[in-house]
């Protein structure tokens, strides 16, 4: 029968609230600067309110080249902003500008996927109402894809619950950080399950809560 006399709930509940705090931070600022980008991505494209090729196409350019990248790698990459912006590369805060980085471009698609999924006519049932731009944005726009961009949110919650996990590869503090030193390092494998089954609780409660949210603001 398997102990867990290697399990120190303090260590635990400390390493839980870096976790959270990470997630909670890079969430934040990911849901900011990921739907300015997707409108502006959305808004530029063909046939759209501002439609720029030249401006969509190098936005589209950016968001594809960090969706490329791998987060182990980009979090390295960045280390030299990171340290700007912080004042360091380890710990709980230099864990936050490399999760907002890869996080950013992958929840601007959803949004301008979600964007895109507002029926055309209500859009120019706006315009023929003479609403401006920022109105069609703001009370079309944004209001018809509540439900799908609350999705977008959920998933891209639980991607960065992964991301806060692999940025214990360089110290970043959190549930990843002690199973890497404990259970990889140490071969505490106890520490180890113990993180991973709180990363998996963590997850079903953001999906749960994501798509309670979903149910309640869609009128399908």
């Amino acid at each position: 029968m398997m102990s867990f006399e290697n399990v120190r709930i303090p260590e635990i509940w400390d390493a839980t609230k870096d976790t959270l705090y990470m997630l909670t931070a890079s969430l934040v600022f990911t849901i900011i600067f990921g739907l300015i980008m997707g409108v502006v991505l959305f808004l530029t494209s063909k046939r759209q309110l501002l439609q720029q090729p030249i401006v969509y196409g190098i936005l589209s350019f950016i968001v594809n080249v960090l969706r490329s990248v791998p987060f182990v790698i980009l979090m390295i990459l960045i280390m030299p902003l990171t340290k700007i912006i912080t004042g360091t590369t380890l710990g709980v805060e230099g864990s936050i500008p490399p999760l907002v980085v890869a996080a950013t471009p992958f929840f601007a698609r959803l949004v301008e996927t979600s964007l895109r999924e507002v029926d055309r006519g209500v859009i120019e049932a706006a315009q023929a109402m003479g609403a401006s731009k920022w109105d069609i944005v703001r009370r079309v726009l944004l209001r018809e894809s509540s439900p799908s961009l609350l999705a977008a949110v959920t998933i891209t919650a639980v991607t960065l619950v992964s991301y806060t996990a692999m940025s214990g590869v360089i110290g970043g503090g959190g549930l990843g950080d002690l199973a890497l030193r404990y259970g990889y390092q140490r071969f505490q494998t106890d520490v180890m399950l113990v993180t991973v089954a709180l990363l998996i609780v963590l997850v079903q409660v953001l999906q749960t809560i994501g798509d309670s949210l979903v149910r309640r603001y869609s009128r399908k």
